[in-house]
């Protein structure tokens, strides 16, 4: 971290420092200090808890000797924090001392003195002395702690800088002209305050270590409350209600890890929040499918020891009923959009549906549970997701497209087949295909017909007197009629019909052979 924030030092020295810039350093400096403040507060905290749990457990010999290693600690890092403060004043005191209105150094940009206190002075003993108290700091951890944490020395020459020790400009330099030549006094306390937060740091987890000994890290039950545990949350007027009651504690001086078959979950105030998706599984008679899950707490224990506590629970899934609504629910129709609305009202707004089928395409609608299934066989199985989990799957028989019903038509009405039309006959007809009704009101989109190609032959005894082909439903007859005698008739021959589905794509009706015979008479 010290090597970064000369890096930056440097180069924003070869931009010619702004006023601006000073600014940043000035406030990154105070930042530190009151980071340094806080962890100093908190350091002192857990030495005054490593205090009471010696107390609470007796004042053991054992645990004194822990005891007065930690205040040990605490005064050399009060010791050196006092040290750095110290160098700061000097420097506050050769920028010419701080402004009365904010109380910055007054030549926070002067990038002589603090180099000629720390390097010039004395033949250098400032910095001489301030590299070997940083260094002796993390010795001394290491000694009172026997080894137990490492903690890596502080202050570095350039030669055994882990960023500079191969860089041929920077490695020539020793510790005191590395850190503070040619640099602004701003900078240079944001230094001393940034080699603060290393020692408070380093002191933190020296005095983690200490309080784990003495138990200062114990599980203490401090929060109890009664739990309930129901045999069913739901019971039927007349049934017995049963339950097991019993006393849950948490400590709120430990958060445990927790997890479900192997997954952490999240942890608030000592209770875990178990939440999954339920999935589905072989339902017995009842509709219920027995599942279970392992549930995980692990806590450090008094030994300074991770322990785990297992637990295998069980708990059942019941079947939800698909409800599926649609105009054609019992059998579906081959090759057409069947519109259906999937509902699981069992999962209430949680549901999120997805589909597949097995003899069909199903395309999910706009609107939650609405699913358009093409079959392309006999039998349709539509399957039914919520959120990747597979609810249920339903089957439909699948019927063939009925036929549409052919129908000469003139003026819009029928022609009476029976009767016939009187010479010369009708000027215009109309080829009418007419829908099968139950389709028509199951699937409107898919009963669309027109006839689109027939021939009027205009027929006297065994000749074919004319004839007139049309490519649509309607046919212009004049031809006909013009040279039509009594007697004669109309002969009306299907050549094709065509459907056109759900997606306005239009495919051939195979509708065989279809004659019609209208006979004219006088």
């Amino acid at each position: 971290m010290i090597g970064m924030m000369y890096l930056v030092l440097t180069a924003l020295l070869a931009l010619n420092v702004s006023s601006e810039t000073l600014l940043k350093f000035i406030y990154l400096n105070e930042s530190l200090e009151r980071q340094v403040n806080q962890n100093g507060t908190k350091n002192a905290g857990i030495v005054g808890r490593i205090q009471k749990a010696v107390d609470d457990a007796g004042n053991r010999k054992d645990d004194i000797e822990v005891l007065n290693t930690a205040q040990e600690v605490r005064k050399a890092t009060e010791e050196i924090i006092n040290y750095t403060n110290d160098l700061k004043e000097k420097m506050y005191e050769v920028a010419g001392g701080r402004d009365p209105e904010n109380g910055h150094p007054k030549d926070a940009q002067n990038t002589d003195v603090v180099a000629n206190l720390m390097i010039k002075q004395k033949g250098g003993k400032n910095g001489k002395e301030l590299k070997q108290k940083l260094n002796e700091y993390p010795e001394f951890l290491n000694k009172m702690l026997k080894g137990e944490e490492q903690f890596a020395l502080l202050a570095f020459d350039g030669k055994e800088h882990p960023i500079y020790k191969d860089n041929p400009e920077q490695k020539r330099k020793d510790f005191a002209t590395l850190q503070f030549s040619d640099a602004p006094v701003a900078a240079c306390m944001a230094t001393i305050s940034q080699f603060q937060t290393e020692i408070m740091a380093y002191e933190s987890r020296a005095l983690e270590n200490l309080a784990r000994k003495v138990g200062a890290g114990d599980v203490k039950f401090d929060k109890i409350e009664p739990m309930v545990r129901a045999n069913s949350n739901i019971v039927a007027a007349g049934t017995r209600y049963e339950a097991e009651m019993f006393i849950a504690a948490s400590s709120s001086g430990i958060t445990p890890t927790m997890a479900v078959d192997g997954k952490s979950i999240p942890v608030e105030a000592g209770k875990g929040r178990v939440e999954f998706v339920a999935s589905g599984g072989t339902y017995d008679a009842e509709g219920l499918a027995k599942k279970t899950y392992t549930a995980e707490i692990t806590m450090k224990m008094p030994t300074g020891q991770d322990s785990t506590f297992r637990q295998e629970i069980e708990y059942f899934v019941a079947k939800p009923v698909i409800q599926i609504q649609s105009a054609a629910v019992q059998a579906l129709y081959l090759n057409c959009g069947n519109e259906l609305n999937v509902q699981v009202p069992a999962l209430g707004t949680a549901y999120n549906p997805s589909f597949s089928a097995k003899g069909a395409t199903a395309i999910e609608g706009s609107k939650k549970g609405f699913v358009t299934v093409i079959p392309s066989s006999r039998e349709v199985t539509l399957s039914v997701s919520s959120n990747g989990t597979f609810i249920g799957a339903e089957k439909f028989g699948v019927r063939g497209i009925p036929k549409p019903t052919l129908q000469p038509q003139v003026n819009g009405r029928p022609v009476d087949l029976r009767i016939g039309a009187t010479v010369p006959g009708p000027r215009s007809l109309t080829m009418a295909a007419i829908a099968d009704e139950s389709f028509l009101a199951a699937l409107p989109n898919d009963a669309r017909y027109r006839v689109t190609e027939f021939e009027v032959i205009l027929g006297r005894g065994a000749r074919r007197i004319a004839t007139v082909t049309s490519n649509g439903p309607t046919v212009n007859l004049s031809t006909l009629a013009a040279q039509a005698r009594p007697g004669d008739r109309l002969v009306i021959d299907v050549k094709e019909v065509q459907r056109m589905n759900f997606r306005g794509q239009t495919e051939s009706v195979r509708m065989g052979s279809q004659v019609f015979t209208i006979p004219l008479n006088e």
